[in-house]
């Protein structure tokens, strides 16, 4: 386990760098030049030259990597061109929109998709698995923000019974901060639903038709005990992988949720900026995100570790 344990933490390490690198290699791939965005259409050569020397952006491609990585490293990720506030401090005000949104629809996903998959694959080719996997063909055949668009249309303009567009804040309104979000969670959900309860009930059904699961059967053993102690616990390698990607997925889908719901979340800020070439925020967003990502599959790898023993690497 010692060894599995170190090698998951190298690669974790590994991918953690060249995220980086292809962070930084953002600046150099969007067009815009930061000094002259700054400066704007009044600038002047030779004062253009002098602000690119104070940027570093007169150093060569590799020491500007370094110098930017060494204060990546401590959380300094540039300052804003558009707002002129450290980029960290952007994003830290962002995140109490984005994380909760997330963690809403992670949580849907689960409490909906994991029960329909269980449901499915124990009433196989009955009606609950025909009704499942209708539901998950339209899951995945609707794009979130269409979703989104129909949610606002049924509860918020006919309805009235949540907002259309905009955030409350945790501090001021609580509850009205929660009612803010449920309907983008919804939508962002959908789709992660639909995938997790089909993966869900392949997993199942896969487990179902081992030997031991019908040897415990033989034993008389009740359905239900077999179901969630032999058959899922099984199935969870399969389900906590997909839970992973998912959250990631999640994340960079609320980039267009919050634009559709309005709200101030990390999506808009990263669409503002590149509307503006606030490239600092641009770069500073992407590797936040991309080093989320990565830590949760880093976790992952860890908790396979737990569920099976088994794994391991020679």
């Amino acid at each position: 386990m010692r060894r599995y344990l170190v090698r998951r933490a190298i690669a974790f390490v590994v991918t953690l760098f060249f995220v980086s690198l292809l962070s930084f290699a953002l600046i150099n791939v969007l067009p815009g030049d930061p000094a002259e965005i700054i400066m704007g259409t009044e600038g002047n050569p030779e004062a253009l030259a002098v602000l690119r020397a104070k940027l570093g952006l007169d150093q060569p491609l590799p020491r500007q990597y370094a110098h930017w990585l060494r204060r990546a490293i401590t959380g300094n990720l540039g300052v804003s061109i558009q707002y002129d506030v450290p980029v960290g401090q952007l994003i830290v005000s962002r995140l109490a929109v984005t994380f909760p949104l997330a963690g809403l629809a992670i949580g849907f996903t689960v409490l909906a998709g994991i029960p329909l998959g269980i449901i499915a694959a124990s009433h196989h080719r009955g009606c609950g698995d025909v009704g499942t996997m209708i539901f998950s063909q339209l899951g995945i055949a609707v794009p979130s923000f269409w979703a989104g668009i129909l949610l606002i249309l049924l509860f918020s303009v006919y309805l009235g019974w949540f907002p259309a567009g905009g955030f409350t804040s945790w501090v001021d309104d609580p509850v009205g901060a929660l009612r803010s979000l449920l309907l983008p969670a919804i939508a962002l959900s959908l789709v992660q639903v639909a995938v997790l309860a089909r993966t869900t009930r392949s997993a199942m059904l896969e487990v179902l038709r081992e030997d031991y699961v019908q040897t415990a059967r033989s034993k008389g053993l009740s359905d239900r005990l077999v179901l969630y102690k032999h058959a899922l616990k099984n199935a969870l390698i399969t389900i906590v992988t997909l839970l992973g990607l998912q959250l990631g997925h999640l994340l960079a889908g609320s980039i267009i949720i919050e634009n559709v719901f309005y709200l101030p979340g990390l999506g808009r800020l990263v669409l503002g900026a590149i509307s503006a070439r606030d490239l600092p925020v641009v770069q500073g967003v992407v590797l936040f995100l991309a080093t989320i990502i990565v830590s949760i599959n880093f976790a992952v790898d860890i908790l396979y570790g737990w569920l099976d023993p088994r794994i391991r690497y020679d």
